[in-house]
């Protein structure tokens, strides 16, 4: 699928598949009864998550070597950024059966229990996990329940294990995705066989949790038992490649923040956006203590829609201080923090370039204030956010989050023309991503260039 010839038939059906899959994971209302089931139970996440910031490893293109144990030399780089969580892309074997490119896709899993020798093997997954550990950095997987390869063993030990059609032949759970085979959620062996791999990584290398790939398309229960397996051994934090609110009740601590990103993209591209609306349903829509990721890029992004430079142009730097701002854990992509301008080979071996362009500083002042603010920590930790501007206001869009130590405000203009806005407050507000952090006289009109923000802050 994709670009594997860079054909451009190739490159439209993909295009069509994630518009399909990224509507599939705009905000939907809870099903039926989820206000009642969150009453009965309500997912607490772990303590460290609170004031997190999530990580995306992409170790195949991370390294000229492409291992575990060459990426651990980033480690100490990962902590002075100011990174809490990692989250490795899937470190298993890859199939070698309808395999796309030269090395495959790393969501064709071929066996659940072993790492791909590219990447090294148990003792290095082991030793990256206890180095993290040490400083203070947790470790999440990328998990992949929906599918395996086709040549995976479960394919000719339980065949009945995966989907199949009326002629009895197994599956891909879409036609695009060729390389990968669909499995059977009502075969409870199979499910049974699922979670013991999951705890499986949990026990042996000691990592932190999941992110789970396609968590749209796997029942919800299987989720919710998986979790509860998992939480046996130790706290976990889960993150849904998905939108649905019910899997937030039991199974998952976060979702994507899809409909969000999308927006942004929208409003790069010169659209006007109503992001009130959006908030508006956020609130209906999810429990208090939900996580939502908010990214301007990702894995996917990156390879099949452009770099967060050719979707966002002059307004990156906003876009990304307003993932920061609004309530939710924001997500750096491997490369983002050095400003990398390249859409990455998803097949094959294509090396990141860590030449700084004048973004680390960037990101480390953002993390540095992602642990500083209080009212920008994690579900209902953190401050609500109170909307200040009205759509007619766009590209103006403002807003409060204040709690008993502090007050931010911040204001961004998403266009290319200068804006003023005026607040009229009284108050001791600094611009707290400038250096120095000035003082702010919000009693005067306030001049936002083009694609602007200020980020305003006043402490008790």
């Amino acid at each position: 699928m994709l670009r594997v010839n860079r054909s451009i038939l190739v490159n439209v059906i993909f295009i069509m598949v994630l518009a399909t899959l990224a509507e599939s994971c705009r905000i939907k209302e809870g099903s039926p009864g989820i206000e009642e089931k969150r009453q009965q139970s309500i997912q607490t996440p772990v303590a460290w998550s609170r004031d997190a910031v999530l990580y995306e490893v992409n170790i195949r293109q991370y390294t000229p070597e492409g291992t575990l144990s060459a990426f651990m030399e980033h480690l100490p780089r990962m902590k002075e950024l100011g990174v809490d969580i990692l989250w490795l892309m899937p470190i298993h074997p890859i199939g070698e059966k309808k395999r796309k490119g030269p090395l495959g896709s790393y969501y064709s899993i071929s066996d659940y229990r072993a790492v791909n020798p590219r990447f090294g093997n148990m003792d290095d997954l082991k030793e990256l996990v206890k180095k993290a550990h040490e400083m203070d950095i947790k470790v999440l997987l990328d998990w992949v329940a929906n599918h395996t390869a086709w040549d995976h063993p479960w394919i000719e030990e339980h065949p009945d294990w995966y989907t199949r059609n009326d002629k009895g032949k197994v599956i891909a759970p879409d036609p695009d995705w060729t390389d990968v085979a669909d499995l059977n959620f009502d075969n409870m062996a199979m499910r049974e066989a699922m979670i013991r791999a999951m705890e499986y990584w949990v026990k042996e290398a000691d990592i932190d949790g999941y992110r789970c790939d396609v968590a749209w398309g796997v029942p919800v229960d299987f989720w919710e038992e998986a979790r509860e397996r998992l939480d046996q051994i130790k706290p976990v934090f889960m993150l849904a490649e998905a939108a649905e609110a019910d899997l937030l009740v039991e199974a998952f601590d976060m979702c994507y923040g899809w409909e969000f990103h999308h927006l942004m993209n929208e409003a790069a591209e010169g659209e006007e956006i109503d992001f009130n609306a959006y908030f508006e349903k956020v609130d209906t829509a999810y429990g208090e203590d939900d996580y939502i990721m908010n990214f301007i890029t990702n894995h996917d992004e990156n390879s099949w829609a452009g770099t967060e430079f050719e979707r966002m142009g002059e307004g990156v730097a906003a876009f990304a201080v307003l993932t920061y701002t609004v309530p939710g854990m924001p997500l750096i992509y491997s490369g983002q923090e050095v400003g990398f301008d390249k859409e990455l080979e998803f097949f094959k071996k294509d090396l990141i370039d860590w030449t700084d362009n004048g973004w680390t500083e960037f990101y480390r002042k953002l993390n540095a204030m992602k642990k500083d603010l209080s009212v920008l920590r994690h579900g209902n930790e953190g401050a609500p956010i109170v909307i200040l501007t009205d759509p007619v206001d766009y590209p103006l869009f403002t807003f409060k989050r204040q709690n008993e130590e502090e007050t931010l405000l911040a204001v961004f203009n998403f266009s290319p023309e200068k804006q003023q806005v005026n607040f009229d407050l009284q108050g001791s507000f600094v611009n707290y991503l400038k250096e120095g952090q000035p003082q702010v006289d919000l009693s005067e009109t306030i001049i936002l260039d083009p694609w602007g923000y200020k980020v305003l802050l006043e402490r008790e």
